[in-house]
């Protein structure tokens, strides 16, 4: 393999590094396009109605009288707060932050106005309140609106600490270093085996600096992964064993960046490299419905001898969450001396 080839790969890896550089978008203020946030604003405005219709109750039963005709006119009135707000939602992020939490208000109150008007034309209400409830409406929206811009300023330096954080974590300096070593090793012997992992640690690294944004797609998280563990195959030999099992249609599910490497590299720290057999690396994806399941597996040597601080799972977890809210499970175990992670996510 000649100099330059070597050296081109790594002129590569340093431009992608400067492009990372670029900025960021900027969010929303406020996002309403979230099952987790629409299960939230109903539940929240379910229990102040509960609470509100105690004022004018004498009896249980009359308490759940009128709590079933206030739900018949808030839970329409909050689902189409939180249905015009997510649909607008392009048309929103266009106004400042000030006029964003304004226009949610202004949305409240018509929102409030609109349940006034099903009980009014229920015949429930002698005489209409029509300001109180606009101004209800804008106060239970103010509310929504502010836990929404706090879950949305806490996302965005969450996601990128995360992100900063596993790319230190992950793509370790040993990493780096053994991998030279092995190229080193082959560069004679094997100058095509040289190159080719020259290539793959070339890939792995622009992948990690220049990926931007909070969600990526399955198939380049599993591009990511196969690149590392080609470079772990070259270090390990039979040592590691792999399976992949995938499922074309799960390619376009949505995963946070660097999510898959952390846990092959587990696999491969604690189930590879302390076992002199090796061990069997199982990575498996399938689409079930609107769902999208991910498996990493791996065989391990003397059950409980090797133990990890959990870090990379507990970041993985919580980088889900950040993404996805209620939509995502994460499942990690031990079992008949085979360790699994199971991540199931929206398709």
């Amino acid at each position: 393999m000649k100099e330059p080839q070597i050296l081109s790969v790594f002129q590569d890896t340093a431009a992608a590094w400067s492009e990372n550089a670029a900025p960021a978008p900027v969010a929303l203020v406020f996002d309403a396009c979230h099952v987790g946030v629409v299960l939230r604003a109903v539940l929240f405005v379910q229990v102040v109605m509960a609470v509100a219709v105690m004022f004018g109750a004498t009896t249980p039963l009359d308490w759940l009288t009128r709590l079933a005709l206030a739900t018949g006119a808030a839970l329409p009135a909050t689902l189409l707060w939180l249905i015009v707000a997510c649909s607008f939602k392009k048309v929103l992020a266009r106004l400042s932050a000030t006029r964003q939490q304004l226009a949610g208000m202004a949305l409240g109150a018509l929102a409030g106005l609109y349940g006034c008007g099903v009980l009014a034309m229920l015949g429930s209400l002698e005489a209409a309140p029509w300001w109180a409830s606009a101004c209800t409406g804008a106060m239970l929206s103010a509310a929504l609106v502010a836990a929404l811009v706090v879950r949305a300023r806490g996302k965005a330096p969450a996601a990128a600490a995360a992100r900063l954080a596993e790319l230190q974590a992950r793509i370790r300096p040993h990493f780096l270093f053994n991998t030279l070593n092995s190229a080193i090793a082959l560069v004679r012997a094997e100058p095509g085996k040289a190159e080719s992992l020259l290539e793959d640690l070339s890939d792995l690294f622009r992948h990690a600096l220049v990926e931007q944004g909070e969600s990526v797609t399955l198939s380049k998280e599993i591009a990511m992964a196969q690149a590392y563990l080609a470079i772990e195959q070259v270090r390990f030999g039979e040592r590691l064993r792999m399976v992949w099992s995938l499922d074309t249609q799960a390619d376009a599910a949505r995963l946070p960046p660097l999510l898959l490497q952390p846990l092959v590299e587990n696999a491969v720290k604690h189930g590879v490299e302390p076992s002199a057999s090796g061990a069997d690396i199982h990575v498996s994806t399938e689409r079930r419905g609107s769902r999208v399941v991910v498996k990493v597996s791996n065989t391990t040597p003397v059950p409980g001898s090797v133990r990890g601080s959990g870090l990379a799972l507990n970041n993985v977890r919580e980088r889900l969450s950040l993404l996805h809210d209620v939509q995502a499970q994460f499942q990690s175990g031990l079992k008949d001396g085979v360790f699994q992670v199971r991540i199931e996510v929206p398709a």
